[in-house]
């Protein structure tokens, strides 16, 4: 065990010549490095010291969770830290524990196993009721924790290999009984955070915290942009989570907020909300840089979303529900995006038709109301905007300000579609649909005419003050 604590700089080498009692000298090698965290750790081990071996052959599950678990033994102790030296380790799925950080080198790759049988089987998520590939349960998350609090996965850019296209190929050929695992998923757990890390080829989503509190910084997610449902970041019913400094290459959403499915979500009646999302950089062809829902039947609320950045992408921010989903999409705000090469830039559609089962409720209807968009720029769009609501259950206080949008060379021919929305814009160029004129909201068509634009809050959210410490490790 090793629990040196120093102000050291970020990963350096050192020799330390030594001389025994026979006047020999002999050189012993320290790695130091340095990261910052919501939390420090007065103990540290390596996986090496249980017995992992970082071939890329060698299955250490087993060193993983023995590792984890004598580590635990610290948590009311200044808490424990593993250190993942340079190597490939393949393991399977491992479970944290609290007052704990997993600490990536730079040159270490965490490889998932191909092996069905390392990933036990979990139950559904109750806001789901079932799986989101299957009727059943699902497979465990690569690195997984459930009821945790201060638990830290970081790195020096350290990556979580998920080899997914092992996965891939089993769920476009139906062979798979239970939904895939996500490389990250933490249930129920608290002071959470993720930085610092490269996760590529993930099976499915990439890191899943739900029922949480979470800061995710400086996180690089890669997947090809045709593998199936390799969402980046997923906060499903999260209070106070904070996103930032990302960049994503996904076959889906690269970020996807979401509260539950349906019947089971408005039962479960957990929101996310109190959610910020800043200096986001996305690349997704068939998805959105941030998209709210369709899972949103807990509710979502107080987004907060600036300097996004977009290229090659389906669509900015869009919100999806149906009927069914109940529950509301409020008080969302937006503020600086970036867009370049995009199919649409503003898509909300109430008909996305995924159902958990056929016990939905037809009577349940969301509210969505109170979507402020403002100082966007995007190029080479095909269409400018697609709001569709839902017939009797319009979408309401929709505002756009502020954005210029030029139109590709081969634009659709209708630059804006609208139904079913009520709305108000100022500075808009090309002019948007009759339908968001501001007849429906007198007075914030007025502050609009007066040049103000949309809102953005003023206020500091929980999440924004917790602030990060440096912390420095010698490891021999």
């Amino acid at each position: 065990m090793k629990n040196i604590l120093s102000c050291m700089v970020t990963i350096i080498t050192l020799s330390i010549l030594t001389t025994h009692a026979q006047g020999r000298k002999v050189s012993q090698s320290y790695e130091t490095f340095e990261y910052t965290a919501i939390t420090c750790r007065s103990h540290s081990a390596s996986i090496t010291d249980f017995g992992a071996v970082g071939d890329g052959k060698t299955l250490n599950t087993k060193a993983f969770q023995s590792a984890v678990d004598h580590l635990s033994q610290y948590s009311s102790d200044g808490g424990a830290q593993l250190f993942v030296p340079a190597g490939k380790w393949l393991t399977g799925s491992f479970s944290l524990t609290s007052h704990f950080t997993l600490f990536l080198h730079k040159d270490a790759t965490l490889l998932a196993a191909q092996d069905l049988e390392e990933y036990p089987i979990l139950k559904a998520l109750p806001s789901y009721g079932r799986g989101r590939d299957a009727a059943g349960g699902r497979f465990a998350s690569l690195v997984f924790g459930t009821n945790l609090s201060d638990v830290i996965i970081t790195g020096n850019n350290g990556t979580i290999d998920g080899q997914g296209s092992f996965w891939w190929q089993k769920f476009h050929g139906g062979k798979l009984k239970y939904t895939r695992p996500y490389l990250i998923e933490l249930m129920f757990s608290d002071t959470i955070q993720i930085s610092n890390i490269t996760l590529i080829d993930s099976p499915s989503w990439n890191i899943h915290p739900v029922y949480s509190s979470i800061i995710v910084k400086g996180v690089t997610i890669i997947a090809p942009v045709k593998s199936p449902n390799t969402d980046g970041i997923n906060p499903d019913s999260c209070t106070n989570t904070r996103i930032e400094d990302c960049y994503i290459i996904s076959g889906d959403d690269c970020v996807a907020v979401k509260s539950g499915w349906d019947e089971y979500g408005i039962s479960f009646g957990m929101p996310t909300k109190h959610l910020v999302i800043r200096r986001l950089t996305c690349v997704s062809p068939y998805s959105a840089a941030i998209a709210l829902g369709s899972e949103m039947s807990g509710g979502i609320e107080d987004v907060r979303a600036e300097d996004i950045t977009a290229y090659n992408t389906e669509s900015g921010v869009r919100i999806k529900t149906a009927v069914g989903r109940g529950a509301f999409v409020r008080d969302v705000y937006v503020r600086g995006m970036s867009l370049h090469t995009m199919k649409w830039v503003f898509w909300m559609t109430g008909n996305y038709k995924a159902h958990a089962d056929s016990h939905y409720d037809p009577h349940a209807l969301p509210e969505i109301t109170g979507i402020n968009y403002r100082d966007i720029v995007a190029e080479n769009v095909s269409m400018a905007g697609r709001l569709e609501g839902i017939s009797g259950d319009p979408f309401t206080g929709i505002c756009i300000s502020n954005a210029t949008i030029s139109m590709a060379v081969k634009h659709k021919k209708a630059i804006w579609m609208c139904s079913d929305v009520e709305g108000v814009t100022s500075g808009v160029d090309p002019k948007p649909c009759g339908l968001l004129d501001g007849g429906g909201d007198s007075e914030k068509k007025k502050r609009m005419d007066n040049g103000g634009g949309c809102e953005f809050p003023g206020d500091v959210l929980e999440i924004d003050s917790v602030e990060l410490k440096s912390c420095s490790y010698q490891m021999s």
